[in-house]
């Protein structure tokens, strides 16, 4: 039976249809959020996939163009693969949800949120955010929600929640919070340098607006929703666990774990399971699980050594960060360079620079975002961990470790007026052991500076990972975590900033939330550990911004002309602006405000070109000089374009100080002179005088 709720959010109505469409789908909810619509659908397969050891969630936000009135670009005229910022989106509706699944569930489930229309008021992210979050709570998908998320702005010192995308655009800081009913279980945010104390401000506002829409959910499952179906468990059975511990007790697993280098503690856990796989090889059952039982010992191993004994596997303090090292220059002939390494975690970032007419186009439901002028592209080849795959081109994890960075940096980037080019930074992971999304916020860093942007602030990141016990205040935060306390801890709390504040946040968990004090911990150990690196490390490799671009990065000259003289600068159809490049070799991009962007590698060819667009943009006055190119030649006179589509005449009594008679005997076309204007003949042409030009000039 059709039924709608609704409930006041931000200051906006939110309505939900139950049972209006898509009824075969497991759960389904067509979310408004003013004038925006979402229909989020979450499904599942009816048996578990099989030979896997991890759960099959596949999460989809996909972006209509009709949702905006826009027809797709390009040849065809269909919607094609996602973009970033619905990979970003989808990212993020993952993320707190994944944890809230059954650890040992293996049936398919697919979460869909189609984008159909789009208020400028209403951010289409919440709606599918929360759609998903409803759709599977009032499914019959095991799933033990209900989660909330909510968007949080600052403009002016005050907090804005769910802000418009005009607001968005303002904002000092855009942050999205996913909640529990008791517990923070994701956060992402990019920020201008908000302290500390504002970020957990802003985090637990946001908690608290997801407490109401968490009740609004109660509401509608209470009425809606189905009974949670059975299934069949893949958990190890304990008579396994216990069998392993005969043969390989847990001091031998704490050995084979304890160790500061991945390849080593990698071949010390084969060798345990070619030893297992040796004592159950009659065991057909247990040995189709042994791998995942394997990697629970050593996760509980791992878990407890760090909880209870405070050792972790490399030997570190619980504070420690793992050597670091900071190089620039490193690859010839690119603009800039730099590299980062972080004990086995090393990124190269390569920094290149063009002008603005490079900036990256976005065709999307964003009206306020037409451009992209700073991209920040991130690769993970599969040599960096010591594995052999072929290349298919980055997929979403790339993509968002790429955003991540590309959202730190931002803040700290100068102006298009301060500094007229488009920026692209590559990080290549060299080598992966943890955190390299951080690493390379650093490298990228270094590399700007390195190749002459002139950054306002070096930017560094750094993660804290999280084991917990029993109880909430049972509960150990590390600083730096590395691969293994990832994979086998419950948090990954990335956060990069300057000294004095915080750029970007990403929070992922495993477990079902985090507490305040766990929150206030690991910001406060992400600052200590980011002043450090920025003191010790980067600054003492670059301390600041080179003060000019590297030798084979392009120049940039700006100028400025009135916007009414654009027209004579570009010509009929192209031809006069056209000229100029094929004359110099140079790029000019021109806006519509009149400001004029010359690009080129020889300043010699930028300074020609410059001086063109300012005679052909200049009204002409009497006594002007100009060096020109003799054009024309006849009997009363010779014409010289003195810029590329301007010409103006020489009469032959204007040539020499003595009289002569023709005009050849004198001037040959191509002939390079200097001329003085006169002013414009009764015939509104350009009248120059070659005899007139003083001698000094």
């Amino acid at each position: 039976m059709y039924k709608s709720y609704s409930m006041e959010l931000a200051g906006r109505t939110l309505t939900v249809d139950i049972n209006r469409v898509a009824k075969q789908a497991n759960g389904a909810a067509l979310m408004h959020y003013g004038d925006t619509t979402v229909l989020s659908t979450a499904t599942a397969s009816k048996e578990p996939r099989e030979g896997i050891d991890f759960f099959p969630l596949s999460v989809e936000y996909e972006e209509k163009m009709y949702a905006v009135g826009k027809i797709p670009g390009g040849f065809n005229k269909r919607e094609g693969k996602a973009s970033e910022h619905a990979i970003l989106t989808s990212r993020v509706i993952d993320r707190p949800m994944r944890p809230l699944f059954p650890k040992d569930y293996r049936n398919d489930v697919t979460l869909v949120n189609m984008v159909m229309s789009v208020d400028p008021e209403c951010n289409p992210e919440i709606p599918a955010m929360l759609g998903s979050a409803i759709a599977t709570c009032i499914s019959d998908i095991p799933f033990d929600g209900p989660c909330a998320t909510t968007q949080v702005g600052l403009i002016n010192g005050e907090y804005i929640i769910n802000p418009t995308m005009a607001q968005k655009d303002v904002s000092e800081l855009q942050l999205t919070v996913a909640s529990t009913r008791e517990k923070v279980i994701m956060i992402e945010a990019g920020a201008k340098e908000v302290p500390e104390d504002k970020m957990i401000e802003a985090i637990y506002k946001a908690h608290e607006v997801n407490q109401e829409i968490i009740k609004f959910i109660d509401k509608i499952v209470e009425e809606c929703g189905k009974p949670k179906h059975s299934y069949e468990s893949c958990a190890v059975p304990e008579e396994l666990f216990a069998a392993i511990k005969e043969i390989v007790p847990p001091e031998e697993m704490e050995v084979a774990v304890f160790s500061d280098d991945k390849q080593t503690r990698e071949e010390n856990i084969r060798q345990v399971t070619e030893k297992l796989k040796e004592a159950f090889a009659d065991n057909e059952e247990w040995l189709a699980v042994l791998g995942e039982a394997v990697y629970q010992y050593q996760k509980k191993t791992v878990r407890k050594m760090i909880l209870k004994d405070h050792k972790r596997p490399d030997g570190r303090a619980i504070t420690q960060i793992r050597p670091l090292a900071a190089e620039t220059d490193i690859i010839p002939r690119v603009h800039g360079s730099a590299m980062f390494t972080r004990g086995q975690t090393q990124i190269c970032t390569i920094t290149t620079l063009a002008p603005l007419a490079e900036a990256q186009r976005l065709d999307g439901l964003d009206e306020f975002e037409t451009t992209k002028r700073y991209m920040h592209h991130y690769n993970f080849p599969s040599y960096s961990v010591g594995e052999t795959k072929p290349s298919r081109g980055p997929g979403r994890r790339e993509i968002g470790h790429g955003a991540l960075a590309e959202r730190a940096l931002v803040p700290v980037l100068p102006s298009e007026e301060e500094f007229p080019y488009a920026i692209r930074t590559v990080s290549e992971t060299f080598e992966s052991n943890g955190s390299t999304s951080q690493a390379s916020i650093c490298a990228s860093t270094m590399s700007l500076m390195a190749a002459g942007v002139p950054i306002k602030k070096p930017v560094a990141g750094i993660s804290c990972g999280l084991v917990t016990g029993d109880t909430d205040d049972d509960y150990i935060v590390l600083t730096d975590i590395q691969g293994l306390e990832d994979f086998f801890g419950d948090m990954d709390f990335k956060v990069a900033g300057t000294h004095d504040g915080i750029t970007a946040i990403q929070m992922d968990i495993k477990i079902h939330g985090l507490t305040r004090p766990i929150v206030e911990e690991a910001i406060r150990r992400t600052k200590e550990a980011r002043e450090y690196i920025l003191t010790e490390v980067m600054e003492k490799c670059i301390a600041a911004p080179r003060t000019t671009v590297g030798e084979y990065a392009p120049k940039i000259i700006q100028i400025q002309i009135d916007p009414q003289k654009i027209g004579d600068v570009v010509g009929q159809r192209g031809k006069t602006i056209n000229t100029i490049i094929e004359r110099t070799g140079v790029k000019i991009d021109i806006t519509d405000e009149g400001a004029v962007s010359i690009c080129g590698v020889d300043q010699k060819s930028m300074d020609e070109a410059a001086n063109m667009i300012k005679i052909i943009s200049t009204d002409f006055e009497a006594g002007q000089i100009f060096t020109g190119k003799v054009v024309s030649i006849k009997e009363f006179g010779a014409f010289v374009e003195f810029a590329p589509g301007k010409e103006g005449m020489v009469h032959i009594s204007k040539i020499c100080k003595e009289r002569i008679n023709r005009v050849e005997d004198v001037l040959t076309l191509g002939d390079k002179v200097k001329v003085v204007c006169l002013g414009k003949d009764k015939m509104g042409r350009i009248s120059f005088s070659m005899k007139d030009v003083p001698e000094e000039a």
